[in-house]
């Protein structure tokens, strides 16, 4: 079995990487936790360029790609901070699988779509609910499309667009829903973890190329062993999780059955690898990694509330060991 990138899937993340670059600074994310809204691209421009898309069918005018070329260009997106977040995109293509009209506004960025974690008449910070005007949530076993009142907080990352809403409004768009947001979720946790993926692999990047500079009792601090370890096994964090999250997608796409524990895995495993990676950025920066003048802190705020989101790493784990130990692995 080949859990390798296609061609295909290496080209678009090269293309992602350039469109994010190009698009998204570090300080729009600085800009965003002084008051200035979520940072760039924005929904237009993710619509424009097909991202939003990816795993829409092209029968409602999204691409009809794999949940794996999404997550390709998620750990693109997660490199700058980018949002709003793909995981919503990930999330609402599911759950929309039979309202068309709805996943051909997903698609093209006509309607700004969030989905409401927790009960409707007052959910728990949702991502990208800050500035959606189209909410889609579980209301007793139905999934519900409608408009709320939203109550945004004062979030470590305001890249995320966290915001709790009260559904003011709401239509039924299918009953007994539970098993679709199950899967929903699972897939918006696989595509999470590949954008804590590219911010994790961004972290160790900046230290390593800042420990090249740095001087330290006549040597690049590099060159000193405590310094390697650190960055070291930080990188091994990144390599390891690259292969969960490339083999929760894949099972996504290809085997349903292996889902609930790939996606898991990989989100369990993003919290604590992201989470290593930055404080390593920190540490290696020394003192200015944690001052509002450098981006290592930014990533950290990123870890920090990704950890939490869709279900903290105990959880997650905990789903890991009940479902090995009903024989998932065998």
């Amino acid at each position: 079995m080949n859990f390798d990138l296609s061609d295909d899937q290496r080209a678009a993340a090269a293309g992602a990487r350039e469109f994010f670059t190009g698009s998204v600074t570090p300080a729009a994310a600085r800009a965003a936790l002084e008051g200035a809204g979520v940072p760039g691209p924005g929904r237009k421009a993710l619509a424009d360029i097909g991202f939003l898309g990816i795993t829409v069918p092209e029968s409602a005018g999204g691409a009809g790609g794999s949940v794996l070329d999404l997550a390709v260009v998620a750990e693109q997106a997660g490199a700058v901070l980018a949002g709003p977040s793909l995981v919503t995109a990930a999330r609402a293509a599911v759950l929309l699988e039979s309202a068309p009209d709805l996943a051909a506004q997903l698609a093209d960025g006509s309607a700004a779509l969030a989905v409401l974690d927790g009960p409707v008449t007052g959910s728990a910070p949702s991502l990208d609910a800050a500035d959606a005007t189209l909410f889609l949530g579980l209301d007793d076993g139905a999934l519900v499309a409608g408009e709320g009142e939203v109550t945004p907080g004062r979030p470590m990352d305001a890249t995320r667009g966290l915001a709790s809403v009260r559904m003011t409004s709401h239509r039924v768009l299918a009953e007994d829903a539970g098993q679709l947001w199950a899967r929903a979720r699972q897939v918006g946790a696989v595509v999470l973890a590949a954008e804590d993926l590219g911010a994790a692999d961004r972290a160790v990047l900046m230290a390593v190329e800042y420990a090249r500079q740095r001087e330290a009792f006549g040597r690049v601090i590099g060159s000193y062993q405590a310094v390697k370890h650190m960055l070291v096994d930080a990188w091994v964090g990144v390599d390891q999780l690259r292969s969960l999250v490339w083999w929760a997608a894949w099972a996504a796409d290809s085997s349903p059955a292996e889902l609930p524990l790939a996606a898991a895995a990989a989100k369990a495993y993003a919290a604590e690898v992201a989470e290593r990676a930055t404080e390593t950025a920190i540490q290696v920066h020394g003192g200015i990694g944690f001052t509002w003048e450098h981006d290592a802190h930014l990533y950290w705020r990123r870890a920090k509330v990704d950890r939490l989101l869709l279900g903290d790493a105990a959880e997650h784990l905990d789903t890991v060991a009940r479902l090995a130990e009903a024989g998932a692995l065998g």
